[in-house]
């Protein structure tokens, strides 16, 4: 038997059919379920049949501009163009006005052909402040078919989930019955057999519109395993071997709430730009406890071709609040250092005051706009570079040839400190020290003299007592770049080369490449006037396009990439400079 998880393996028609040529089970749904859901402009069409809500929509494929800009005139905008063969966020555009619409259609029709390698797209009305729910379904060969309650999954960016939960808040008794009720219709349409989940979206009247039948596990399953003791996986296995549910709907119960929360490596404050990198340090925490399905360990590389979440952290509390707070105390207590992740964004959304009186809709972020990135305090940053400095200087003590019993940074002048340079964000931290002979240090950093005392440093874990008070700390260096996991959270300081290197390339103007990638369009050439908030260059990373934009209005003095180039991040793509300017 093979079980093809939960990525676009799962929902791929041909390979299920290969499975079966090859004598294989394929644990999943049968092929005729797969096709009648591998494309959402079909299944629509299924599902209206069904009597299951649906909204209208327009089919795109072959459409020249004009053509389309006519045929979704009856829509109204805003509007969204979809992938019809996937999902995932891929191949999707809102468009708010008709100007918008030829630029979005190119650009999900090529998000698609690479994440699907189909470029058929649709349009659809775009519901704003409208909750993602969705409901599980399990059937047997037998014609057996339960729900499994549902699951809320609106806390989105560039519409893929970071944060689900069950039950949804926004869903009372009744309209959770009707949901369910709509769902195991959707199911008895495909003649549904295994896990599959029906995905809804739900207005704020209360009116809910079929969105898609993913014929697979999702990503946030564990949430339904929490609150209702089933394992997923094992009843998939179970019906794949031919066995029947062996109990009904009424045997299905909920008990208390569940919420995951998916890790990126990307950065929320760069509009959550992908990051990529080696992950130095993974070590999540054992209290609270918590569920973590990690991807990745201690030394892995997160490329630029794939996916870029990490884990899924999930969290099982008698009540929402509970679940919520626990949530943010483990991504809090986290070590994930070497890639910037949206660790701290998640804690924000958790302790969101909109977040915790259930006000969750898809446009969470956009209105409620939660902190992007935490912001430590003079206090914390103090606390980080002082440790920072007394961790680098153990180490280049126990590296030292000789001499190792002299004190770091000593010199001939009882009064001289040695003094490292950090930054983090635009504040420039000096942290002096010097090592007393009762093995203490005497610090200064922000203006603030300090006794600071190692009582402790066994691999990155460092014990220090500072103002008389002692914390557990973690330090990670690689590079000048290092990472100070505080009680707080995380603080990262890059250090500042005391000599610096003086033949570097530096290119004023310069438009560079924030992540690896490929060049698909290239928007402007030399010579050109462009306007802040312009699209310059369009790069395709880890499955996505990503847009790079003009800073200030200007001219286009030179491009130095074209389409299909491969692009290393830093490197310069094009130059800018104001016009007027010479040179």
């Amino acid at each position: 038997a093979v079980h093809p998880g939960y990525g676009f393996l799962s929902e791929n028609e041909a390979f299920a059919q290969a499975c079966a040529r090859a004598g294989l089970v394929f644990i999943g749904p049968p092929v005729a379920a797969i096709r009648a859901m591998g494309s959402k402009s079909e299944a629509k069409k299924l599902m209206a049949a069904a009597g299951v809500p649906t909204l209208p929509s327009v089919p795109l494929a072959g459409l020249a501009p004009a053509e389309a800009a006519r045929a979704v005139a009856g829509l109204g905008y805003p509007l969204l163009v979809k992938a019809a063969a996937g999902g995932g966020g891929r191949g999707m555009r809102v468009v708010r006005a008709a100007g918008e619409l030829a630029a979005s259609v190119a650009a999900a029709r090529r998000e698609a052909a690479g994440a699907f390698g189909d470029d058929t797209v649709f349009a659809e009305p775009c519901l704003d402040a409208c909750r993602h729910v969705e409901v599980q379904i399990l059937g047997d060969a037998d014609g057996h078919l339960v729900h499994a309650f549902e699951r809320e999954c609106s806390i989105q960016r560039r519409h893929q989930k970071l944060v689900e939960e069950s039950p949804a808040p926004g869903v009372d008794d009744a309209l959770r019955e009707r949901l369910c009720t709509a769902a195991l219709a959707a199911g008895r349409a495909l003649g549904y057999v295994s896990a599959g989940t029906v995905e809804f979206l739900l207005d704020a009247a209360g009116r809910f519109f079929f969105l898609e039948v993913n014929t697979r596990l999702q990503v946030e399953h564990p949430v339904t395993e929490a609150v209702t003791g089933l394992d997923l996986v094992r009843e998939q296995l179970r019906i794949a071997a031919g066995e029947c549910l062996g109990y009904g709907q009424q045997e299905i119960a909920r008990r208390g709430h569940a919420i995951e929360a998916r890790l990126y490596a990307e950065d929320p404050a760069q509009d959550f730009l992908p990051s990529t990198g080696r992950v130095l340090v993974w070590a999540p925490p054992t209290d609270p406890p918590a569920r973590v399905d990690a991807g990745v360990a201690s030394g892995s590389e997160v490329p630029t071709h794939f996916d870029p979440l990490l884990a899924k952290l999930i969290v099982h509390a008698p009540t929402r609040a509970e679940a919520a707070a626990r949530l943010a105390r483990v991504l809090e207590r986290l070590r994930v250092h070497g890639v910037t992740t949206n660790r701290d964004f998640l804690v924000a959304v958790l302790r969101h005051a909109a977040f915790l009186r259930g006000d969750t809709t898809t446009d969470f972020i956009e209105r409620h706009r939660p902190a992007r990135r935490r912001e430590p305090d003079a206090a914390e940053i103090r606390l980080a570079a002082i440790a920072a400095a007394l961790v680098a200087q153990a180490g280049r003590r126990a590296a030292a040839p000789v001499l190792r019993a002299v004190p770091s940074g000593w010199r001939n002048n009882p009064a001289g400190l040695h003094e490292t340079t950090y930054r983090h964000g635009e504040t420039r931290i000096t942290v002096g020290y010097r090592r007393e002979r009762d093995g203490s240090f005497a610090c200064q950093a922000l203006g603030q003299q300090a006794v600071a005392r190692v009582v402790g440093l066994a691999g990155s874990a460092l014990d220090l007592e500072l103002d008389g008070i002692q914390r557990r700390l973690w330090v990670t260096r690689e590079g000048a770049e290092h990472w100070v996991q505080t009680p707080a959270g995380e603080v990262r300081l890059t250090e500042v080369e005391r000599f610096p290197r003086l033949a570097r390339e530096e290119v004023v103007g310069g438009c560079v490449a924030p992540m690896p990638g490929r060049v698909v369009e290239v928007a402007v050439a030399a010579g050109d006037r462009v306007v802040a908030g312009q699209k310059l260059v369009v790069l395709a990373a880890m499955k996505m396009e990503h847009q790079i934009v003009a800073v200030a209005d200007g001219l286009v003095a030179e491009v130095r990439v074209t389409v299909g180039a491969q692009v290393d991040r830093g490197q310069v793509l094009l130059v800018l400079k104001e016009e007027g300017e010479s040179g």
